[in-house]
């Protein structure tokens, strides 16, 4: 699915968190990098967003719950 305007990206990792199964980010290589990871979330963050904005993501979430969980925070924020 491909997120877009993340504005608030503490609230968007804490949903990321939330979530039960993996959810990864898919880069413009094709990589993935697995958002449940803090790692990857310092790497993804300082690779993609730098004005406070993060304007386009597509991620995969594994579990149909998570993507219910992202596409609320992403209608609600």
């Amino acid at each position: 699915m491909k997120v877009q305007n993340i504005t608030d990206i503490n609230k968007f990792f804490e949903t990321v968190d939330q979530c039960k199964g993996k959810v990864e980010l898919v880069t413009g290589e094709g990589d993935r990098l697995n958002l449940k990871s803090k790692l990857c979330q310092y790497v993804s963050l300082a690779n993609i967003f730098s004005n406070g904005e993060i304007p386009e993501l597509e991620i995969v979430a594994h579990e149909k719950e998570d993507i219910d969980r992202l596409l609320s925070f992403m209608m609600n924020n």
